[in-house]
């Protein structure tokens, strides 16, 4: 594996037992560890709003008092654009900035404070086809640790990209309690959310990452996603229409709690609130369990 940088990752591909079958991962060794934090991995199928629901969760978390770091994991680095309302410069561009000598940052040149006090940080990505994204996130980890940005810190939130879920992709679930999906009522998403299941189920053999549930997005009902919940064991933790206000908050470069408008905007804030609430309080995690792709064709779509 070829990385255009000026000191190549320390990646090692090789087989982890447990780590699913034929599996031939990344190795990272900096996880979070001694941090109180409640950390959550956020993966969905690409499109369906995981930035938007990432900033909003964050947001009810600050509401309900807790200190909350975000951390976008796409090499878009959007995650964090309705929080800053500009995009931050990444892990990745300043620590190309001098030459990866890590010990030369500073907290300030990677955290930037956004709405209502949430914490914001975009791990950025390699050169499109010449990296791991694994080893950005490890990096990442690694300069929040070094510089005690986890030691006062309630909730750490990764949004991640996309339903990619090879060995780099999910490298957030080596650090996490709780791996979150975000799915619409859905063929598509559903069979991505299938996906991720698998990798959390696989990740949970070895790390402590146990599967929280599904948020319902962008959708008015939940027939599908129930159906996939009964056959696999999952469960809807939230549910979010798909409403207009929030298209347009991402438009304004703003989180739906700075929104102003209709009764159906309320209720979308209270859910919010509502979410932050139970996965604060915590449960325990899902024993669910991915269907065949077949399986998945059969469930869906038919009365």
């Amino acid at each position: 594996m070829t990385v255009l940088m000026r000191e190549p990752p320390r990646l090692t591909g090789r087989p982890r037992q447990g780590d699913g079958d034929g599996s031939v991962q990344v190795h990272m060794d900096d996880a979070v560890s001694g941090t109180t934090a409640k950390v959550f991995a956020v993966y969905g199928k690409g499109g369906i709003g995981k930035s938007t629901t990432s900033s909003n969760l964050s947001v009810a978390f600050s509401k309900i008092g807790k200190k909350v770091l975000q951390i976008g994991c796409d090499p878009k680095h959007d995650s964090t654009f309705t929080l800053t309302k500009r995009l931050i410069p990444t892990v990745i561009d300043v620590l190309e900035s001098v030459q990866f000598h890590a010990e030369e940052l500073r907290a300030e040149d990677f955290v930037f404070e956004g709405y209502n006090g949430v914490m914001c940080v975009e791990a950025g990505g390699p050169p499109a086809g010449t990296g791991c994204g694994g080893y950005v996130v490890g990096q990442t980890v690694k300069l929040l640790k070094e510089h005690h940005l986890l030691d006062d810190t309630d909730v750490v939130i990764f949004d991640v990209l996309g339903d990619v879920v090879c060995g780099g992709f999910a490298a957030p679930l080596l650090h996490a309690e709780r791996g979150l999906v975000v799915a619409a009522n859905d063929f598509d998403s559903i069979f991505a959310m299938n996906r991720i299941v698998a990798a959390i189920k696989a990740k949970s053999k070895n790390y402590p990452v146990r599967l929280g549930g599904v948020i319902c997005n962008r959708s008015a009902g939940t027939d599908q996603i129930d159906r996939f919940n009964a056959a696999s064991g999952m469960k809807t933790l939230a549910h979010f229409p798909d409403l207009d206000v929030i298209r347009r908050s991402r438009l304004k470069k703003a989180t739906l709690f700075e929104m102003e408008g209709s009764p159906e905007l309320e209720a979308v804030k209270a859910e919010y609130i509502r979410l932050a609430e139970s996965l604060w309080a915590g449960s325990e995690g899902l024993e669910a369990a991915p269907l065949k792709d077949r399986e998945i064709f059969d469930l869906l779509g038919f009365d």
